[in-house]
């Protein structure tokens, strides 16, 4: 089987812009005399690789710690697309998927409102990007309602470089902030390995 890790550094990868950059202090140190190694870390719960849940953008929409763990593990599909995906689009696409899709754009794979309102209705659910962000820039809001109520896991800023299309078992589970609106995953795909 191969693991491939799409997931991004926490303490390295940018900000969503107007996010607070992530912060690692030391608290204990062996080098400096104490028995362990201790560090805090600050970010927000959007940094990096995460889950966005319902209630990111739905205050009546499910927390992180509500969504069905079988949501964030099983088969899903990659794809490739390039730039923005409308309903009519996922239409098209929608029957070669399964209950997972995963968008690969280098960074520009986005929905509108209306690819989401397909998506509601298709049985998906969780949908993934390698953007920061799985909406459009201009119809931010729209697209993750439909999401957020649909009950869509939403998973954002994958790291997909070298990544195929294809069908894959993705395990992306999140951290358990049980009642938070998101929270830092660590996303793999697997892949039954060819030959020996």
């Amino acid at each position: 089987m191969l693991i491939y890790d799409i997931s991004r550094d926490v303490l390295t990868t940018k900000p969503y812009d107007g996010d607070p950059k992530p912060c690692a202090t030391i608290l204990n140190s062996i080098e400096n005399g104490d028995e362990y190694n201790l560090t805090k870390v600050t970010m927000s719960t959007h940094q990096a690789t995460h889950i966005d849940a319902p209630k990111h953008f739905d205050d009546d929409g499910e927390t992180i710690g509500n969504i069905k763990l079988s949501n964030f593990y099983g088969k899903c599909t990659v794809v490739t697309i390039d730039g923005v995906l409308t309903g009519e689009d996922m239409e098209e696409l929608l029957p070669y998927c399964r209950k997972r899709l995963i968008l690969h754009g280098s960074g520009n794979a986005y929905l509108t409102s209306s690819a989401a309102q397909v998506i509601a209705q298709s049985g998906i659910v969780l949908v993934g990007t390698d953007a920061d962000s799985i909406a459009a820039p201009f119809d931010l809001m729209r697209t993750h309602l439909e999401l957020a109520r649909a009950s869509i896991a939403v998973l954002e800023n994958l790291y997909l470089e070298g990544i195929e299309d294809g069908v894959y078992t993705l395990c992306a589970f999140p951290l358990k902030l049980s009642d938070l609106e998101a929270a830092p995953c660590r996303a793999v795909l697997l892949s039954e390995g060819k030959g020996i």
